[in-house]
């Protein structure tokens, strides 16, 4: 496969319980560089981290290499850990000031993952969702250490990150790599999607329509559902190459 050709559509809503969105998205089509970020903290706060991964990629170009390409992104988000680490100590530790931060990058026949927090990136190929990365939460690590999913999902602190950009120190950026096939189509979205919306649904409206439409969609099913949380929705389409 030479080099892929993309299109993609993004959208993001307050929704209808918050005053104040704190999810961000970077959508950096020709570049092929995708992101949804979530913040948390005080209303300002979440949004002034969101924001700031945000702007340390908005500039990204790809390097000669794909190592040096995720380095550089890895040494930006450092960065901004550093940064809000720091915020919150001068703020006297009270709140964690962070962000979720899910990102989706095309280079030449593969597509990575970096991801940190419970934003997820999808993969829907061949009419079939699937979930690419795993949440960085409470609830995501009991499942994996014996506990059913809906006991996991119904335990008080289930929700709880155990990884974002801003909540440690220890910066933690977990990665996946895989090859792109033609028509591959990635979905990033902040959990205020995931909490309204199943999987099966996903995949029924993907399978049905054009990502365009499809972002709007979800966007609206969102919406109607109650939308308890910010929703944040790309869409990538890889159109062949």
């Amino acid at each position: 496969m030479t080099k892929a050709g993309w299109e993609s559509y993004g959208v993001t809503h307050t929704g209808k319980i918050r005053k104040i969105n704190q999810d961000a998205f970077l959508e950096l089509t020709d570049s092929q560089l995708w992101l949804v970020a979530d913040g948390m903290g005080g209303h300002k706060d979440g949004e002034y981290a969101s924001g700031a991964i945000v702007d340390a990629l908005k500039k990204f170009a790809p390097n000669k290499t794909i190592g040096a390409t995720i380095s550089w992104i890895h040494r930006k988000l450092q960065s901004v850990n550093q940064a809000l680490c720091h915020l919150e100590s001068e703020g006297g530790g009270q709140e964690i000031i962070g962000s979720t931060a899910a990102i989706l990058l095309g280079y030449q026949q593969y597509c990575i993952s970096l991801w940190s927090g419970d934003s997820r990136i999808y993969l829907f190929r061949n009419g079939k969702l699937k979930q690419i990365t795993h949440d960085h939460n409470y609830g995501a690590y009991l499942a994996t250490n014996g506990f059913g999913l809906d006991e996991a999902s119904a335990h008080p602190y289930s929700q709880f990150l155990t990884h974002a950009i801003g909540s440690d120190k220890e910066f933690f950026l977990e990665a996946q790599i895989q090859e792109i096939r033609p028509n591959d189509i990635f979905l990033l979205c902040s959990d205020g999607l995931n909490k309204e919306i199943a999987d099966t649904e996903i995949e029924a409206i993907l399978q049905a329509t054009a990502i365009k439409e499809a972002t709007g969609q979800l966007m609206d099913l969102s919406l109607l559902r109650g939308a308890r949380d910010n929703v944040t929705i790309v869409l990538a389409h890889c159109i062949g190459g």
